[in-house]
This record gives C-alpha cells, structure tokens and sequence, in this order.
C-alpha cells in the first residue's frame, strides 16, 4: 500500500485491528490505543505518510517508521492517559487501514487482515500502563509518544531517500524541499560561525538571510536568542485565556524580550518553528495544565499556565536533523506571548489560516 497525501482510507474494524496486534496491543512496538477504536469503519483522508518522524524523548535527531500513516484531524484525546492535553497527532499502520475511492465509495467486504498474534480490547487498555511501575507518583503510562524510539529506528538527516519520500508521497512540494536546504544551508553556517567565536560573522549571516526574506515577503531568521541570563526572573501575565478566545501572537521582536538565553520563558521553550505565527490572530484550542512526559511516562503538571492554538502546529521547516517531520506537534504558548483581540478590532485583523500562515513560513515556498 503506497498511501498519498490526500487519499481516502477506511480504518478497518475492530476485529481487524485486534488480529494485527500482538498481546501487548502493538503492531511493529506501535501501540494501538484506545481511544483509536471509535474511528473503526470511519473515513478520513490522508494528512501525510509518517515515514518518519521525530525523537521526542532523547531529542537526537529524526527516526523511521515502517508503514505510519497520519490522518487528518484525529489527535490523541488523553483520556486513558490521565488526562494528557498534548493533543498529539495519532500514528496509524497502513495494516489498520483500507484505501477507497473516495468517502462515498461503497464499504469493502471485511477481510481477514491478521499479521500479528491477536489480542482482546482488554488486551489494549492493559497496554496504556508501563510494566514497570514507580513505588510512588504513578501510574507511568505507555502511549505511543512514550513507545515511539522501540517503534522506529534511527534515520540520519544526510538520508536522500526520505527527501524522495518526502516529495512522492505528496507530504513536501519540491519547492518546500528546495527552500528548507537552502535555510538548512544557512543556519549550518550561522552555527558554525558562532561555535568559532565567528560572532560578527554569524550576524551578518542573519542580517542577510532577513533582507532576503524581507524582500519576498518571507519570516525573519527564526533563531535569534533571548538576552535574559539564564536563571534569572522573565516577564510574566496572566490573561486566564479560554478555548474558542481570539488572540493575537505578539510580534517576534516583542517576545524576544520574554526568553532567557536559553530561549526560554519559566522553563517554556520558544521553538523556531514558531515564529512564523508570530503578528497572526488565531482561536484558542484548549488550556494545557497536564502533560505525559514521554521520556518517564509519568503525568507532569506544567509550570503556569499555557494554550495551545486552533491549527497551530510544527511544520518542521527550521529544525535541523529532522526536516519536514509530518508530526505537526502542537506547541505551547506562553501568555505573556500572546495578546486578546478585542472585539471592536477583529473585523479589521487579517484572520490568519492555517495554510496562510504555513505559506509565509518561508518566502516563495509553497504547501
């Protein structure tokens, strides 16, 4: 099965989907989680093939899955997690999936899709717990965010092969490969300079790459650092934002001022990935207060408050050793790094949409 961009799929049933597992409720170390059943016989359409991926745990760099698919809009819902809020992107096996025509197609005679050694929906939910339990401060949960090194192998970003996937399975145009090696180019050298104490050198480097994208229309060098000492108190507000609020992102410039030199706010970090939201109104999505960290498996509270924003998410353009990862992990955002619109003001703000915003990440880029 060579699944596309756009690609009608149907998720098989789950008498199906409980053949292909094994008595750990995983296919290939994939977990299948629970909260996935209630998509059985459902269609959706393909957002990209995750043929890769990146490492969320030990942060080294990207991975390879083997048949990983992600479909549009179905995220983790946290339920059996404690409630998690990271919302992230479910991974699905193409053996969990049926291709069709499209959504009006007649349903396919089922079909017996075992490859595994089949397991009980019991079989499942006892998968949501890691074996191995702490004395104390559990339970430690197994997701697939927390299982996805076992699932995947490691995948060098010299790699051509994945760029060719890339553009094949319709998740990266040929220009978007194109604009991310030049930025790849760019911020090699930057990085390079600064290791060599090159500073002056590294500045003009992003001064550049800023009058060039100034020019076309394109975002600023995304990574320039915060000036507060490390340690040292930062700026803080409280707002109490609420799902389905308006906000504006502030202006990079503005939210500079808010990081440390570690590029963060109370422990947050402000990822590149970010700052092509930056001076763009959008919706509020959910509040995040509790999180499974996925290197431990525990619930982890969060230090103050944070959101997550309607169709805000990582389109891996500026992250070095794992571009174009498909995961579209939501980031979360400080509110000292945000602003309410006010009512008056909203019908005279450019609104901007997910695929606006994901253009204008780079100048003469495409989606």
């Amino acid at each position: 099965m060579s699944l596309r961009v756009g690609d009608w799929v149907e998720i098989r049933s789950k008498e199906e989907i409980l053949l292909t597992l094994d008595r750990n409720g995983r296919l290939e170390e994939l977990p299948f989680m629970p909260q996935m059943f209630q998509y059985c016989g459902h269609r959706f359409r393909v957002y990209k093939r995750a043929h890769k991926t990146c490492d969320t745990i030990n942060f080294a760099g990207g991975r390879k899955l083997s048949g990983g698919i992600h479909l549009e809009n179905l995220r983790c819902d946290g339920n059996a997690f404690g409630g998690c809020q990271a919302a992230c992107l479910v991974f699905w096996k193409e053996a969990w999936l049926r291709p069709v025509a499209s959504s009006d197609e007649a349903i396919a005679p089922r079909t017996n899709a075992a490859n595994g050694k089949g397991c009980t929906e019991s079989d499942v939910l006892a998968g949501t717990r890691a074996k191995s339990q702490p004395l104390s401060g559990g339970p430690r949960y197994s997701c697939q965010a927390t299982e996805l090194l076992d699932a995947t192998t490691p995948l060098s970003w010299w790699d051509a092969r994945q760029y060719v996937e890339d553009y094949a399975s319709g998740n990266a145009s040929k220009k978007r490969l194109l604009v991310g090696f030049i930025y790849a180019a760019v911020f090699s050298i930057y990085h390079y300079m600064g290791r060599l104490h090159l500073g002056r050198l590294s500045v003009i480097v992003s001064w550049l790459y800023d009058k060039v994208q100034h020019i076309y229309g394109g975002v600023s060098f995304p990574r320039y650092r915060g000036s507060i000492p490390a340690g040292q108190p930062v700026p803080t507000i409280k707002l109490d934002l609420q799902p389905g609020e308006l906000i504006r992102v502030k202006s990079y410039e503005e939210i500079l001022k808010t990081l440390d030199t570690d590029n963060k706010n109370r422990g947050l970090y402000f990822d590149a990935e970010m700052v092509p939201y930056c001076d763009h109104t959008f919706r509020v999505r959910s509040r995040v207060t509790a999180f499974v960290n996925e290197k431990t498996g525990l619930l982890n509270r969060l230090r103050g408050p944070a959101v997550i924003l309607e169709k805000v998410w990582c389109n891996s353009r500026y992250s070095d050793c794992r571009m174009q990862c498909p995961r579209a992990v939501y980031p979360w955002w400080r509110e000292i790094w945000l602003e309410r619109v006010p009512g008056e003001a909203i019908a005279h703000m450019g609104h901007a949409t997910a695929a606006q915003t994901e253009t204008s990440a780079y100048a003469a880029s495409d989606t």
